[in-house]
Formats: C-alpha cells, structure tokens, sequence
C-alpha cells in the first residue's frame, strides 16, 4: 500500500479518571433559563419519531438534511454524500473483516434499540435536555472541551502524563503521514466517584501544530457524567481545528459532523460491556480521508456513520495526519 493510503490500527485499550473539580455551574436564573432554552431550540431538531430508551435518553428521529451539520456557515449549501467515495485499500478483505465466533457471539448494540428504529432518511439524535445544559459551566461551553485537558503526545514533559487530576495512556505513530486509523477498543464502564471526572478509550487523529492552530479527529467511548448526567458507556465523538478554543464539539451537540446512519445514536449508551473473568465486548473505530472528496469519514463497527467535511479543518483540509490511541 503506498504512502497515501496506509492505515494505523491501534488495539490496545487502557483507561484512567480525569477530575475537573471545581468546574462552575450555571445558575438557574431567569436570565440563564432563557439562554439555555434558545440553545436546546438550536440542539433539538423537530423529529419525525422518537423513541423512549430504557436509560432515560429521549431518541429523536431527525430528517438528514435537518439534522445540526447544516447550521455551520460552511455547510449552508453543502451537498450530502451518502456513502464514502473512497476506502482504505486491504481493509475490507473477507479474511481481515470477518470475526472470531467468539466475538460475533457477543454484538454490540445500544439500548434505545429495545424500543425503536429511526425511518430511512432520518438521523438518531439524542435529545439535549436542560439540566445537560445546566452543568455546564456557560451554554457556550456545552459539549465542548477545555484545552488544558488535551495531552501533548509529542512531548517529553513528564508533568502532561503524571498531574495529579489528568492521567493518561497513550499509544501514538510520528514521522509518517497517515490518511487513516482503525482501533479495536474493549469496552467497559469504569467507575466514577465524582459528577466531574471522566474516562475513555479513543482514536485520536490530529494535525499541525500544538496549541491554537490543532486540527483534531477523535472517536471512541466514554463515561462522562457531567456531559451525559449518568455513568453509562457512550459511543462518542469529537473535532477541533483551533484546539479546542472555539470550535467544535462532542458528539452533535454542535455543527459539523454530517450523519449518513439511521441506526446509530452518537452519544447512546453502549450495550453490553466487558466484565472481569467474563464476556468482553469491542467495539471497532475507523477514521479515513476520502481520497476523491477531502472529508474524514467515520466507521464504527460495520456501520459508515457520516463524515467530517474537509472544510471544518485547516491542516486537516488538505494534508494527512498523526495517530494516537488515548486512554484516560
């Protein structure tokens, strides 16, 4: 495989907690009600169907070309690609795709399925409710990370892995140029004491330079009471491209990711999960550049989710990018 189209898999899967304490709330004045209400008028999309899931989430059934992609000023005329132009080359043979019996006995699904499929032609979105909105600490924070938070991989500085609230695991490529990277993550649903830590397991993709100019790519899962209200196992994902400052998000709680897939809830809870000395469940990450159109494509699982819009990026726009499996 030439140099334009390797692919980095990753499967080591290590985690630890994050603490963000003394994160500030927002107050429930009539002021902030007011704001937080305009947001979630902007979050959740009118619906043609939704479905209760068994963990309290609310699914809606949202028409792809409704959906919050469309909001971002680059996307207003943006034409949906509804399948992948292009795929990695020696991914996709039958011998590397298929699983062992093992694995194909334990599937991965998430709970909202119990009690519903969205329609073709329409996105699963998980609602925002108030109280999501309420824990952060201003409604122009919501669903977005702080930039202290982000590991610098490509550093010596021992204090980026060893702080005393930020511990991380990190698995990384340099000195090639990547235009794709596949994970195979063990999922769990590590325990988490306080509403304001967080874990995860993630394929992270970047580009150019550390600091205000990162362009970043990131899937995996995580428990993340404060973003979710809960400590379930979510499917999740995240971009930036001036890191982690002022744009992008996780999941769709903002424009830019264009969503293709009905049955798939970015955001849902991931069901089942591994146990110690019993049945371990994967889940399968993979990122790849389009060679023909520029977006960045996302598989998880068997399912081509949807893409990010080589537009959002900056160095990520035309060139290729850097590998990292991060565990926190």
């Amino acid at each position: 495989m030439g140099k334009r189209r390797r692919a980095l898999a990753v499967i080591v899967c290590l985690w630890s907690l994050i603490s963000l304490s003394g994160a500030a709330r927002l107050s429930s004045g009539s002021k902030q009600t007011l704001e937080v209400r305009k947001h979630l008028r902007r979050l959740n999309k009118p619906a043609v169907k939704s479905i209760k899931s068994p963990d309290g989430d609310v699914i809606d059934c949202v028409p792809i070309s409704d959906q919050p992609a469309f909001d971002h000023p680059y996307l207003k005329d943006h034409k949906i690609q509804m399948r992948p132009k292009y795929y990695p080359e020696g991914l996709f043979d039958e011998d590397k795709v298929a699983t062992s019996a093992k694995e194909r006995a334990n599937p991965i699904n998430q709970l909202w399925h119990v009690n519903g499929k969205c329609p073709e032609n329409t996105i699963p979105v998980r609602r925002t409710k108030e109280d999501d909105v309420l824990r952060a600490s201003s409604v122009k924070r919501y669903g977005r990370k702080k930039s202290r938070s982000i590991p610098q991989p490509r550093s010596a500085d021992p204090n980026l892995i060893n702080e005393s609230v930020h511990e991380y695991a990190i698995l990384y490529a340099l000195n090639d140029s990547f235009y794709g990277a596949q994970a195979t993550i063990n999922v769990w649903q590590p325990k988490i004491q306080l509403s304001d830590e967080f874990s995860l397991s993630q394929l992270w993709l970047y580009g150019g330079p550390t600091g205000d100019h990162l362009n970043t790519i990131e899937a995996g899962w995580q428990v993340y009471p404060d973003l979710y209200g809960d400590n379930n196992t979510r499917l999740f994902t995240y971009w930036t491209r001036d890191g982690y400052n002022t744009t992008g998000c996780y999941n769709l709680l903002c424009s830019g990711f264009v969503q293709i897939n009905s049955e798939i809830a970015i955001g849902g809870t991931i069901s089942p999960v591994s146990s110690y000395q019993n049945s371990q469940y994967n889940i399968s990450i993979l990122i790849w550049k389009d060679q023909n159109e520029g977006d960045w494509w996302l598989k998880f699982n068997n399912y081509d989710l949807g893409y990010w819009p080589s537009s959002l990026f900056s160095y990520l726009a035309n060139g290729s990018a850097l590998g990292d499996r991060v565990g926190r």
